[in-house]
């Protein structure tokens, strides 16, 4: 049988993952609909196949010969409008990372994990720590605050910044680079052109002095990398790890707030947190849909005929609520980490860097509930919404109520 490209076989469009409608029902749809791989359309109507089904997506994920991170395999470079809003998924122009193949992704990968591995865990949390009480510090007193945006969102930033080397004081430009970066929109090639020139600097001035940060690790790893690469990756690391930390944080914490399976032991020992941070992965992860892989020859996937070129994106989160392999969905998840979350295979989030997110938003949640344990919403919680994006799902903000409380300052 001939293969068919996705825009052959009523495509649907994405951007319905965007919207405010439950995202578990929508999954379900389209597996009745067209089962385990749905063609959708992008932006401007770019098509691709999109993998719902958990088995489907480990032999995506698990096949990186046949299921490629080259974008140069993608069959349409033609037909894709210039100022498409997608790039940064899709790797287009010099390649990060996350796009490289075969010895060079190895050696560019073993560069970051041996740099982020070389962290010192408990000087980790202390600043993770400290950069928390700092930010509760800031709305403690007033009894009232907006979480996302005056907790969840700045918090990693703050701990990246300083794990890469940057200046103290430059935390607040970063999170502004990255926020107009993760807004898309015309404001995201302004912003990404802010944050590499900031992250081109600070491996200039780490060539010239070297310190005890991930930059200066990189600079002196054996591998020799090229400067420019390792600007690239840095670039990289701080899209990979602010939003998607937040979200796991802001995720996290709306949970605790609104189920009573968790909100009954807010106040309770650290086990409730450790169990919403895993629930969390299984039902809301932070990175919703990640484009994207390029078939590398015509091949069958999920009974669709999948063309040479053709762009596959992986519905991480599809893939972790699929029937066939969570039956009984109303149970808590436990200890289970066989999540799609942080990936799979190669190109999957290496392992220091998701220890890295997990201090972070372990610490984020616990130094908050610690210094307001009676916090609550202080909305109804129909009324949280989302951000309207089908890559990343977070919470767009979370009013929270709690009795007003002195800050600590440098007593901590």
């Amino acid at each position: 049988m001939t293969a068919t490209g996705p825009e052959a076989v009523a495509p649907v469009p994405l951007s319905l993952l965007r919207g405010p409608g439950a995202t578990t029902a929508l999954h379900h749809e389209l597996r009745r609909t067209h089962g385990p791989v749905a063609p959708v359309v992008l932006d401007d109507g770019v098509p691709a196949w999109l993998v719902l089904g958990y088995r489907e997506l480990h032999q995506v994920t698990a096949d990186a010969e046949l299921f490629s991170r080259d974008p140069a395999l993608w069959n349409r470079p033609g037909t894709v409008p210039d100022g498409w809003p997608l790039p940064p998924h899709t790797g287009r122009g010099a390649p990060p990372v996350l796009h490289t193949t075969g010895p060079q992704h190895t050696a560019r990968a073993a560069v970051i994990a041996h740099a982020l591995a070389a962290e010192d865990p408990f000087r980790l949390r202390e600043q993770a720590e400290r950069f928390a009480d700092e930010l509760v510090d800031g709305f403690c007193a007033r009894g009232r605050a907006e979480v996302i945006g005056q907790y969840a969102v700045p918090l990693p930033v703050r701990v990246l910044a300083w794990l890469l080397g940057f200046p103290p004081g430059l935390a607040p430009e970063l999170q502004s680079a990255l926020e107009a970066v993760a807004g898309g929109g015309e404001g995201a090639v302004e912003g990404r052109r802010r944050l590499s020139a900031a992250v081109v600097e600070l491996v200039v001035e780490r060539g010239r002095a070297p310190q005890d940060d991930v930059t200066t690790r990189m600079l002196a790893d054996p591998a020799g990398l090229p400067e420019e690469e390792i600007a690239r990756d840095l670039t990289l690391m701080l899209l990979a790890g602010h939003r998607p930390t937040s979200d796991w944080i802001g995720n996290s914490l709306r949970l605790m707030l609104t189920d009573h399976r968790f909100a009954a032991s807010l106040s309770g020992g650290r086990r409730s947190v450790v169990e919403a941070m895993n629930e969390v992965l299984w039902e809301d992860p932070p990175a919703q849909n990640v484009a994207g892989r390029w078939a590398s020859r015509d091949t069958v996937l999920g009974e669709r005929h999948i063309r040479a070129g053709d762009l596959v994106v992986l519905g991480l989160a599809a893939a972790n609520s699929d029937p066939e392999v969570r039956i009984d969905r109303t149970a808590l998840t436990g200890g289970n980490n066989a999540f799609f979350s942080f990936g799979h295979g190669e190109h999957r989030c290496p392992f220091p860097a998701r220890e890295i997110a997990e201090v972070v938003t372990r610490a984020g949640i616990e130094v908050v509930l610690d210094r307001l344990p009676d916090l609550d919403l202080a909305v109804a919680p129909e009324e949280l919404a989302r951000r309207p994006s089908p890559w990343l799902r977070g919470v767009a903000s979370l009013p929270v109520r709690f009795t007003p409380a002195a800050a600590l300052g440098a007593r901590r």
